[in-house]
């Protein structure tokens, strides 16, 4: 026996056998044609009107069938008042809608498809040139290797093998070395320069000797461009021994990646900040436009938008000869300049109209792969790219070895070459790891460098050395210590002379467990101190 079947199937209701399907409607419904007496109709051409249950046969459908069911349907429209016509005006026109929807969708989804592939392609295309390793391991979100401050360091250095063919012959020298130093945690950032003349030993000799300037270590330890990761090594080390920074990472560059790089994302703006009131001007790079045009022209302010040419020469400007002004300071100039480009190549890749265009992506893209030479491993790709996003630019700080004041390098000779000395002495690079662990580092103390006097306001002989020796052990920068011209009845007395240094005395306040007061003490000091720590008895006196 057959199984029967539930006479309702998703909510309607299954019409029995020789009962029309209008048969459970009310009077006006039942006016409407059964739709299985049209379809018999359009199979047979069999008028069925007055049949409640025929059968119909499997013959193809004619056109006169067509047009008897479409008038039949006429007919019984005619009292709704929707004639054939309008009706078929109205189902062709949610056709054509619903058929326009999907197409659309259809399309967009294919051109998505295809830019993501593009895209795709490209990255893969490039990073394949460029990072070490699996390709396929961009797609992991590996923390970035540290020193023991939890600090990652990139070298990155340029080269001008591509300059005019590479045919000159200083294409493996290193005229552009700087050090980007990134804390993954606090998400800050320090670049300082390295100047290329500082006199250094080599690992190994070559045709230029036992020493030279830091400039030469590449080529020395490349063989004269032949071997990259000897070469990178090399100069790693060097930069290690005088910066006493562990580097983790390289990434060297030629002339063609910036000029590409900036053109890729519609060039880049800079501030020139020169001593000179007329701005900055450098006519060595004119015969690139047959010196019709000066390439390093610049009033002080914010530049025209640099095109990569123009920033190119602005970032290789020294004033080394010919008609020149506001570059006194010649490398020392031009590594601030270099810098200042970086950080506005980084801000103007990272902004919504570079990301949106793909055009400016897929050149910047281009411009690296084909330019760009790393150790760094596909693996740390998506961290970069988050803290470029993540660090603000005014978290990115310069570092000048010849900031005013705290000058560690000098010009000088070696021999019959000129050369840049560290200021402490030939080879002694102390001063300037100790200044750079000062620059470089997110304790307010170290940045601050505020000057303490310690001062002995208890009675007690060597109370006053002992704070003062806690506070040194914790790298506070104390000057002086000496007796208090009177003693004082509470335990400790801070005075913040210098208000530029209040992170350094909150923190002295919290170490000690007293307030801070602002301004000086009521006596007079010969020292020129930021903060004044006044020592007084064990227990506070009332």
């Amino acid at each position: 026996m057959k199984k029967r079947l539930d006479n309702q199937v998703d909510g309607f209701v299954r019409r029995q056998i020789g009962r029309p399907i209008g048969h459970l409607h009310d009077e006006e419904n039942q006016k409407t044609v059964s739709i299985e007496k049209a379809t018999k109709e359009l199979h047979t051409g069999t008028d069925l009107s007055n049949q409640s249950a025929v059968g119909f046969d499997q013959r193809s459908i004619k056109r006169i069938d067509i047009d008897k069911s479409l008038q039949n349907i006429e007919d019984s429209n005619k009292e709704s008042g929707l004639s054939l016509g309008d009706a078929k005006k109205r189902f062709l026109s949610r056709f054509k809608f619903k058929k326009i929807i999907k197409w659309s969708a259809i399309s967009i989804i294919i051109v998505i498809i295809g830019v993501a592939g593009y895209l795709g392609y490209k990255v893969f295309t490039a990073g394949g040139n460029v990072f070490v390793g699996n390709i396929f391991d961009v797609f992991k979100l590996e923390p970035l290797q540290q020193d023991s401050k939890g600090r990652s360091n990139f070298l990155i250095f340029g080269t001008a093998e591509d300059d005019e063919g590479g045919n000159h012959g200083g294409k493996w020298l290193t005229d552009s070395i700087m050090i980007l130093s990134v804390d993954q945690t606090n998400k800050n950032a320090y670049m300082v320069s390295l100047p290329r003349d500082l006199w250094v030993k080599f690992d190994a000799p070559c045709d230029v000797g036992y020493q030279g300037k830091l400039n030469s270590v590449f080529y020395c330890g490349s063989n004269d461009g032949k071997d990259e990761k000897a070469g990178s090594t090399a100069l790693m080390n060097s930069v290690k021994e005088i910066t006493g920074l562990e580097i983790q990472y390289y990434i060297h560059l030629n002339f063609t990646a910036v000029v590409k790089a900036v053109d890729a994302v519609g060039g880049v703006q800079v501030v020139i900040e020169s001593d000179d009131p007329r701005g900055i001007f450098d006519d060595n790079f004119d015969w690139k436009c047959k010196y019709k045009c000066n390439m390093v022209k610049y009033p002080n302010g914010l530049t025209p938008m640099l095109d990569g040419e123009h920033a190119l020469a602005l970032a290789r400007a020294r004033g080394a000869s010919g008609n020149t002004y506001g570059l006194p300071n010649a490398n020392f100039d031009r590594e601030k300049n270099q810098q200042k480009i970086l950080k506005a190549l980084r801000e103007k890749a990272l902004s919504a109209g570079t990301l949106s265009n793909i055009g400016k992506v897929t050149g910047l893209i281009d411009a690296l792969g084909g330019n760009l030479r790393t150790n760094i491993e596909s693996k740390y790709i998506r961290s970069i790219m988050s803290l470029a996003s993540e660090i603000k630019s005014e978290e990115i700080k310069s570092i000048s070895l010849v900031e005013n004041g705290e000058m560690q390098v000098r010009t000088g000779s070696v021999g019959d070459s000129s050369a840049v000395i560290p200021v402490k002495g030939l080879f002694d690079y102390t001063g300037i790891q100790n200044y750079l662990s000062r620059k470089i580092t997110s304790d307010p103390v170290l940045i601050e460098n505020a000057s303490i006097v310690v001062l002995n306001g208890s009675g007690v002989v060597g109370r006053a050395s002992s704070i003062a020796d806690q506070l040194t052990n914790l790298d506070y920068n104390v000057i002086r210590v000496d007796s208090a011209p009177s003693k004082i009845q509470q335990t400790y007395e801070i005075y913040l002379v210098n208000e530029s240094k209040s992170k350094t005395a909150e923190k002295i306040s919290q170490k000690l467990g007293v307030q801070v007061i602002k301004g000086k003490p009521a006596y007079q000091l010969p020292d020129s101190a930021d903060i004044i720590v006044v020592v007084g008895p064990e227990t506070p006196q009332n």
